[in-house]
């Protein structure tokens, strides 16, 4: 019979609680190589939490299979499965997302809005590592998909 598994904390919540924000100093050029360490380590700690949950999930729903002879038994069974798959795709999503941020920061186009250049801003990416739209085209962004439903 499946046991109740404690609430554990989403690998967001981790992720952010795992780093110290970045300590600005007078005159330091946006985008600085110690900058971009910063947020290079980040997106890499995070990435690999998502590996581990990846793998824990495999791991799981190997131990957990059971041929239990109770329809309702077996429904829940399949229902958690599903969610915990659901959720591994879109933490699959979010890799692929992390995995563009440290290419941009391999090509120093990290932290520059995609739509209209400017930059990011510190806080906004330590917030949102994997930013590509600075605060204000994200808006318009999403005004736009409201409107038009998309």
């Amino acid at each position: 019979m499946p046991t109740k598994k404690a609430k554990k904390k989403t690998v967001v919540e981790l992720s952010r609680s795992s780093y110290t924000p970045y300590a600005l100093t007078e005159g330091e050029e946006y985008m600085s190589n110690p900058q971009l360490e910063h947020f290079k380590a980040i997106l890499l700690h995070w990435r690999q939490q998502l590996m581990e949950e990846v793998d824990s999930t495999l791991q799981l729903m190997q131990d957990e299979i059971y041929n239990l002879p109770d329809a309702a038994d077996r429904a829940t069974q399949e229902e958690e499965f599903s969610l915990e798959l659901r959720t591994r795709d879109r933490e699959r999503k979010l890799i692929r997302k992390i995995n563009q941020a440290l290419e941009r920061i391999q090509k120093n186009d990290y932290g520059f809005c995609d739509s209209c250049g400017i930059e990011i801003g510190i806080r906004r990416l330590e917030a949102r590592p994997t930013a590509t739209l600075c605060i204000d085209c994200k808006t318009i962004e999403e005004i736009k998909e409201k409107q038009w439903g998309t």
